[in-house]
């Protein structure tokens, strides 16, 4: 009985390797298989997936982690966590700074327009929060951050561990392809903590930025998010989008980066981080 069961292993194996071999090779010729799967220090599950082809002409990266699931999806790692300018989306704790220190009092707070010219046409009037995130207008956040003052932003900003933390940048303009740097995975855990009211920032200070961060709500699929977009003279060479996607059961929250030497902007970050949450079927 013994010699026919290895005498029917020795005519199996050729199959069963067949088989293991047909199937890796499927694997690998898909470039958008899951290729890493491992667990961070905090027991979060990390998988890594070639994205490359949202990110044609861009050093691009994508960071998405599913709260329900206390997943991780990643592309291009090790730009994951490079520290980057945060440009505009440094507008979303802005926002709550200002709030908690009574420069804002609420979504409808208005800072008068000074009558400089400026060439995004939107910019050009008086602003509310809620105007100032939609159009991300840079002057608003600007007197935001002066009426809180170097110090205050100091204190914020290592209350809150927010990047490298450096506003040696000036007071006005740190955040903008300056001083103060930001990965996408710290972008990602900012966001995070921010939803589920563990940043250092009263409940009602942050439903009021979650309300003017809400971008589109279709079929019970509510979007929120904010880009940015840096320069380096006139050529786009930074850009983000930053964000979660709440359904009726569960929490996406996402950042994309995408640098190049022009045309990286924010508005093209969203897009692309839209494409791959239709394709994923999250958005």
């Amino acid at each position: 009985m013994f010699k026919k069961l290895v005498f029917l292993g020795i005519l199996l194996l050729p199959l069963i390797l067949w088989i293991i071999w047909s199937n890796t090779s499927k694997n690998s010729s898909n470039s958008s298989m899951i290729y890493v799967e491992k667990n961070n220090e905090n027991s979060e599950k990390v998988l890594n997936e070639d994205l490359s082809k949202y990110f044609s002409g861009y050093d691009g990266c994508f960071v998405l982690y599913d709260k329900n699931e206390n997943k991780y999806l990643i592309y291009n790692e090790a730009k994951s966590e490079k520290e980057i300018s945060p440009c505009s989306t440094f507008k979303i704790v802005n926002a709550l700074i200002g709030l908690d220190t009574n420069v804002l009092q609420d979504e409808n707070t208005i800072f008068k327009w000074n009558g400089t010219k400026y060439a995004i046409e939107e910019w050009n009037k008086d602003q509310t929060l809620s105007s100032a995130v939609a159009n991300s207008v840079v002057w608003y956040f600007q007197d935001v951050a002066s009426k809180v003052g170097e110090e205050r932003m100091q204190e914020y900003l290592s209350k809150i561990d927010y990047g490298n933390k450096d506003i040696s940048g000036g007071l006005t303009k740190f955040w903008l392809q300056s001083s103060l740097k930001i990965s996408p995975m710290q972008q990602v855990e900012i966001l995070r903590n921010m939803y589920d009211y563990k940043l250092p920032f009263s409940r009602r200070n942050i439903d009021i930025v979650k309300k003017v961060l809400k971008i589109s709500e279709q079929n019970g699929i509510v979007l929120s998010g904010k880009t940015g977009s840096g320069t380096d003279g006139n050529k786009s060479i930074n850009g983000w989008f930053i964000g979660y996607v709440e359904s009726d059961n569960d929490v996406f929250f996402l950042a994309v980066n995408i640098e190049g030497k022009d045309n990286a902007t924010g508005v093209l970050a969203e897009q692309i981080a839209k494409n791959i949450l239709k394709d994923k079927n999250i958005l």
